[in-house]
């Protein structure tokens, strides 16, 4: 019998062996792929975008703070704006290089070298991508200034140098023009892979022109002629609903779950570091938004924030609601009310956008509202006050649309700090004296050590590594 089993098994290696050229075949794990399909990278980069901005944690994403949308009960250096005792700038320049940027870069290179896809689906994931990559490119611009761009992502240049911020962002916004161009909406792009939209192409020219409809905005200032030329030829072609807004479904399970959910008390934290700051409770209070039951919790009944960049005791301020909070709440990238709070904009600047100022003012207010589960009642309601009609409210243009879309871009911590750092608007004051809200935030101490020549020549460019230093594009 031992020699009948012995000769099974002989015969068996030799049959197992006989299927491989090599003995290296036996070393493939099976749970690291080889080779990556182009959609999965797109996927992943899309996700790990939403995942940086959406992020509550201290250690990468303080903008929440920045706009005093929240603060904290015990750690004061974040809503202090320190930017070093954690790796801050580190962990959102490093997210948006290493785990978005190089992702759609192989992802283009994967779509380009397919010569099995027709050419109008090429064209439509290649526009995709682009539109993506200009994305993430106007974060790291509109956060940092001066970064590297032409030389990025090369894995043979170890020191790349920074680019001027105004070049690279007029580089970024043909970018946007070119992809928008390659865009066939009869054919299909990434389907399964296409978190945002699901493959439908339409929906992609109302993003990228929206996007386009956003980036001009920025440069208003600083470039009203071709901020008007990039606005008007946009305008026709921008989000029209909610139904058009880039939402990113997170899921309940992890490690696809919303990051708030992993910051806070709920199913996968027990954490209370953050309540809401008073600077935005006081001011929704004073209006009784709507919105606010959506927004926070309660304490005896009633909206309570903690004093903004001081300690504050959990139990007695409102924090986080639970539907901000939960594992599949959904993550913005780009939305109605953000577009129609834009082409009011426009108008008072004098671009031909149609419309008229308070339409798209109370459009946007009423996307934002009914978007968080309020209704057109309550919309209505809420823009009768005096303190909120656009023909009444205090202040200049910047003052109303300013304030309002600073409540609107509630747990869009980016896009509400890039909106204030444009209209100044609510006044924000530092908790204590000598701070300065951020203007941007300072380059990663990893540039200092490894590509340190060319970040002290981006730092002296921009007029100093400082988180006041202000961007090119806000000016007075």
């Amino acid at each position: 019998m031992k020699k009948i089993i012995l000769s099974l098994l002989c015969s068996s290696m030799l049959v197992a062996t006989s299927c491989v050229d090599s003995l290296d075949d036996y070393n493939v794990s099976q749970k690291n792929a080889a080779a990556v399909p182009s959609e999965t990278l797109f996927t992943n980069a899309v996700k790990n975008l939403t995942d940086a901005l959406t992020s509550a944690s201290v250690n990468s994403n303080n903008y929440r703070f920045y706009v005093q949308h929240w603060t904290a009960t015990t750690y004061l250096d974040e809503p202090r704006y320190n930017m070093t005792s954690r790796t801050i700038p580190q962990s959102m320049w490093q997210s948006l290089y290493r785990d978005v940027l190089s992702d759609l870069k192989e992802s283009k290179r994967l779509v380009m070298e397919n010569t099995a896809t027709i050419e109008s689906v090429k064209n439509n994931q290649l526009a995709q991508i682009e539109i993506m990559e200009v994305y993430a490119w106007s974060v790291l611009l509109n956060t940092f200034g001066d970064v590297p761009y032409s030389q990025a992502l090369d894995p043979e240049n170890s020191l790349p140098v920074y680019d001027d911020a105004q070049t690279t962002y007029n580089a970024i916004l043909v970018r946007l023009n070119n992809a928008l161009s390659l865009i066939n909406s009869t054919a299909e792009g990434y389907e399964g892979g296409d978190l945002l939209y699901k493959g439908d192409m339409e929906k992609w020219v109302k993003f990228g022109n929206s996007l386009k409809l956003k980036l001009a905005m920025v440069i208003a200032d600083v470039d009203p002629t071709q901020a008007k030329t990039l606005v008007e030829a946009a305008a026709p072609n921008v989000f029209t609903s909610n139904a058009d807004n880039a939402i990113f479904q997170y899921l309940v399970a992890q490690p696809n779950n919303n990051p708030v959910s992993n910051a806070v008390t709920g199913v996968y934290s027990t954490r209370e570091d953050y309540v809401a700051a008073n600077t935005l409770v006081d001011v929704m209070n004073d209006l009784e938004d709507p919105r606010r039951e959506q927004f926070f919790t309660q304490v005896n009944g009633e909206y309570v924030g903690g004093i903004y960049g001081y300690t504050n005791s959990y139990p007695d301020f409102s924090t986080v609601s639970a539907k901000v909070a939960a594992p599949d709440n959904k993550a913005v990238l780009l939305d109605y009310s953000e577009v129609s709070f834009l082409l009011a904009e426009a108008l008072e600047r004098g671009f031909a956008v149609g419309g008229t100022i308070e339409d798209h003012y109370n459009e946007a207010i009423t996307a934002s509202i009914v978007y968080w589960g309020g209704t057109s009642a309550e919309a209505d309601a809420y823009l009768s006050q005096p303190s909120v009609a656009y023909s009444s409210a205090g202040g200049d243009w910047k003052d109303k649309i300013g304030t309002q879309k600073w409540i609107a871009l509630y747990n869009r911590g980016y896009d509400a700090w890039l909106e204030w750092r444009r209209l100044d608007a609510p006044t924000l004051l530092p908790p204590v004296e000598g701070l300065v809200v951020p203007q941007r935030l300072i380059y990663p101490v990893n540039e200092s050590t490894l590509n340190g020549a060319n970040k002290n020549a981006a730092s002296a460019a921009i007029g100093g590594d400082s988180s006041d230093t202000p961007l090119w594009w806000n000016v007075d």
